[in-house]
């Protein structure tokens, strides 16, 4: 039997997922894996730029807010994968790196997404 919460996790990227496609992203990649880490999914926005997307979801409050969970050695991380998907994948020549996060909670019968731009980028 698997998690709920990692059920839950896997659902959120999904919703994310067409959530970016809908709003002219092309998504490039999901639970993209290396040494280095772990990228949700990895995009690339309507202006031409490599974007890992990291997707937080809360069941409720009690958790804390999603933005919370991300900190500095986690952006390290990120930043560290994203470089080596940029290399190991040989994707053209992005408009520039960055790392966004997006804030899931599931409300009722629909999701809440809250897409937090440039928490890292270069």
């Amino acid at each position: 039997m698997s998690d709920p919460r990692h059920l839950l996790g896997r659902r959120a990227e999904e919703v994310t997922a067409a959530w970016l496609s809908a709003s002219g992203w092309t998504i490039l990649a999901r639970r993209w894996r290396r040494r280095e880490g772990e990228l949700d999914l990895v995009c690339r926005d309507p202006d031409g730029v490599l974007v890992a997307v990291e997707v937080k979801v809360r069941s409720g409050p009690r958790a804390g807010q999603p933005v919370e969970s991300v900190d500095r050695r986690r952006i390290r991380r990120l930043r560290a994968a994203l470089g080596s998907y940029a290399s190991s994948e040989r994707v053209p020549t992005p408009m520039g790196l960055r790392i966004d996060l997006v804030a899931v909670t599931p409300a009722d019968m629909s999701w809440r997404l809250a897409r937090h731009a440039s928490i890292d980028a270069w």
